[in-house]
């Protein structure tokens, strides 16, 4: 099983990034994908998640708007758009795919987004 993130890197306050998670080693389809960040000296935090099928999600209150979250099951990836970052959006993001019947959870190694000028 493996979850690899990608996109992550330095952008200006006001800049965009879009960030990839790729999939292998299990049924991408019928999990659950989220994205998590940690910012340094900070506990792991919701970004934002979607359904199994992508026909619905949810973000956390800091981050609606500006990001939007969505998935293509025959690519087996997960993207996280980020708009209008800002500095305190700075964080290692971490994709992790859940099956709730089972309880079933993996992690990416995650990506460092690093909002400054």
């Amino acid at each position: 099983v493996q979850l690899v993130e990608s996109g992550g890197g330095l952008v200006q306050p006001g800049g965009s990034l879009r960030l990839s998670c790729v999939a292998s080693g299990f049924t991408f389809s019928s999990y659950e994908m989220s994205w998590y960040r940690q910012a340094p000296g900070k506990g792991r935090e919701l970004v934002a998640a979607i359904t199994s099928a992508g026909g619905s999600a949810d973000y956390a209150d800091s981050m609606k708007g500006r990001f939007t979250i969505s998935r293509d099951n025959a690519k087996n990836t997960v993207y996280l758009q980020m708009n209008s970052l800002k500095p305190e959006d700075t964080a290692v993001y971490f994709c992790r795919a859940l099956r709730s019947i089972s309880h079933i959870t993996y992690w990416g190694t995650g990506t460092l987004v690093t909002v400054s000028s």
